[in-house]
C-alpha cells in the first residue's frame, strides 16, 4: 500500500482534528503530499503546518479548484470526511438543510469536480467517512441517520458506476469514535458509542488495511457487519432490538 500511496496527491476535508485529522497524518507518513482542508482555518493550518501538508481552509463542498492547483495540478485521492452529527430537534428544517448540505452534498459536489480527470485517465480514489449509521441508524439523531444513509448510498453508487473505469471508492463506517463528534452526541452517544469507541488512529489503519485489498466497505468495529446482516435478515426483530435502547435512553433521562 505505500508504493501506491508514495508520491500521490490526497485531499482530507474536516481534517483540523479528530478521523480527519488522523487520515491526513497516515497519508502524509507514508510519503503523500496533502491538502488538509477545514472549515477551522486555524486548525487546518496546525495540522498542515505539523505534517509538512498544505492548509486550504474553507467550506468542504467548494474547494477542490483550489485544493487541486495547490498540489500542482492534480488530485489522486480525495477523502469527503467533513461531517456534522445528529442531536437537536428531529424535525427541525435548519438541521436537516445543514446535515444534507455537508454530510451528503458536499461528497456530489467533490465527485462532480473530480470525476471528469479521474475517468480520463483511469485512475482516481474517493474515500467517503460515513458512519456506522449510515448502516445502521442512530437513537436521537434523525438528520444524521438518514443524511449517512444518504452517503452511504451515493459511495455506492460512485462505485458500481466507475468501478470499470478505473476509480476506487471506499465508504468508512465506524461506530464511536473519539473525536469532538462523539462528545456533541451527549447522552445517546455515552449509551450508545462510548463503550466500544476507537481512537481516529485506529479508523486510519482500518482504512489504509481496505486500500490494501480494494475493499468498498471499511468497518473499523468487525461487529458492525453482524448488525447490518442482523438488520438485513430480521428487520422487525432489529427494529424492536432498537426499540427498547430508545426507551432505554428515555429511561434514563436522555
Amino acid at each position: 500500500m505505500v508504493n501506491a500511496v508514495q508520491g500521490a496527491t490526497v485531499v482530507v476535508t474536516g481534517a483540523g482534528g479528530g478521523i480527519g485529522a488522523a487520515l491526513a497524518r497516515r497519508f502524509a507518513a507514508e510519503g503523500a503530499r496533502v491538502v488538509v482542508n477545514d472549515l477551522d482555518a486555524d486548525r487546518a493550518k496546525a495540522v498542515a503546518e505539523d505534517i509538512g501538508a498544505t492548509a486550504v481552509p474553507g467550506d468542504a463542498s467548494h474547494i477542490v479548484e483550489e485544493a487541486r492547483a495547490a498540489l500542482g495540478g492534480t488530485i489522486d485521492v480525495y477523502c469527503a470526511n467533513a461531517g456534522v452529527g445528529g442531536g437537536g430537534d428531529p424535525f427541525g428544517e435548519e438541521l436537516w438543510e445543514r446535515a444534507w448540505d455537508v454530510n451528503v452534498m458536499a461528497h456530489v459536489r467533490a465527485a462532480r469536480a473530480l470525476l471528469p480527470e479521474w475517468v480520463e485517465r483511469g485512475s482516481g480514489r474517493f474515500v467517503s467517512t460515513v458512519s456506522a449509521a449510515g448502516l445502521l441508524t442512530m437513537i436521537g439523531a434523525a438528520p444524521y441517520s438518514v443524511t449517512k444513509h444518504g452517503a452511504l448510498a451515493f459511495a455506492e453508487w460512485l462505485s458500481l458506476t466507475y468501478r470499470h473505469r478505473g476509480i476506487k471508492v471506499h465508504a468508512i463506517c465506524p461506530q464511536g469514535v473519539r473525536t469532538d463528534m462523539l462528545t456533541s452526541a451527549g447522552s445517546a452517544g455515552s449509551l450508545v458509542l462510548a463503550p466500544t469507541a476507537i481512537e481516529p488512529e485506529d479508523v486510519a489503519d482500518a482504512l489504509f488495511d481496505g486500500m490494501a485489498s480494494d475493499r468498498f466497505l471499511i468497518l473499523p468495529h468487525p461487529e458492525v457487519a453482524d448488525y447490518y446482516r442482523a438488520r438485513a435478515a430480521e428487520p422487525e426483530r432489529w427494529l424492536a432490538g432498537m426499540n427498547r435502547l430508545q426507551q432505554k435512553w428515555e429511561g434514563a433521562g436522555r
